[in-house]
């Protein structure tokens, strides 16, 4: 059977719900836009569905110029440009990552403290900010994703999980940049390079899960799916595995439709 891609997804706001796009252009930090936002604590560390599930219930969508993030909730929205500038930065945490952000205006950060019942600011990732992914894996740069600029699922996969499973789960829950469909359950575990229409990547580490794919993206409840199933099955040193993270090595644009070539 052949591979194709069959979906492209653009979170621009880190851990908060994203949108499909057609097609997509590719930077070294990712897919243009994805993750280049996040909201951080007091201390300037970031915050993410982990922490404050309700995140999940604000998801992004594009505008002319920029995004309008809305409160699926009650449908509360405002919209942020999708880039700002400004003569000084100030220094925030990913992980264990030390990155030079800008602040955005306090209007658009107390909308989210408010919605999200806790103390945050919004920031924005400018482009002299450089990142560098785990030098164990790959070399380059990414956005403030949670390692690696990209991230790429299989339908078959999902498939195999949900066969497992009382209730199937859409593939929101693992929040992939893209998603190829056809082929084999797990046959990206053994792929090293894949080439998507006239781009190639490099996938350079399997992606450990976290809490995050047990919260319905559009409540932030939890439950104890998927991670229970797959913990069964997907369980290798003390990590649940499901996904790769990957590298942009060549080429500029992904469709959807796009021939895949492992």
């Amino acid at each position: 059977m052949s591979l194709s891609l069959a979906s492209i997804h653009v979170y621009p706001i880190k851990s908060l719900g994203g949108f499909s796009v057609h097609q997509a252009r590719l930077t070294d930090r990712g897919p243009q836009h994805d993750r280049r936002w996040m909201l951080v604590d007091a201390t300037g560390r970031f915050i993410t569905q982990r922490e404050v599930p309700a995140m999940a219930c604000l998801h992004c969508s594009p505008i002319v110029d920029g995004f309008r993030v809305t409160d699926v909730r009650d449908g509360d929205v405002i919209d942020l440009p999708s880039s700002i500038s400004a003569a000084t930065t100030s220094r925030c945490k990913v992980f264990d990552d030390e990155v030079d952000v800008i602040h955005a205006p306090t209007v658009l950060s107390a909308w989210f403290a408010g919605k999200l019942d806790t103390s945050c600011s919004l920031v924005f990732m400018p482009e002299t900010t450089q990142r560098a992914v785990d030098a164990r894996y790959a070399t380059g740069i990414t956005s403030l994703s949670d390692g690696f600029p990209y991230l790429i699922l299989s339908q078959a996969s999902l498939d195999d999980l949900n066969a497992r499973m009382e209730r199937p789960i859409p593939m929101d829950r693992f929040r992939p940049n893209l998603v190829i469909t056809g082929g084999q359950a797990f046959q990206e575990d053994g792929w090293r390079e894949v080439v998507i229409g006239a781009a190639r990547f490099a996938l350079v580490k399997p992606c450990g899960r976290c809490v995050i794919p047990t919260t319905y993206q559009h409540t932030g409840e939890r439950s104890k799916e998927p991670t229970r199933t797959l913990a069964s099955y997907r369980s290798i040193s003390n990590k649940i595995l499901f996904g790769m993270n990957a590298m942009a090595v060549s080429g500029d644009m992904v469709h959807v439709g796009d021939l895949v070539r492992p």
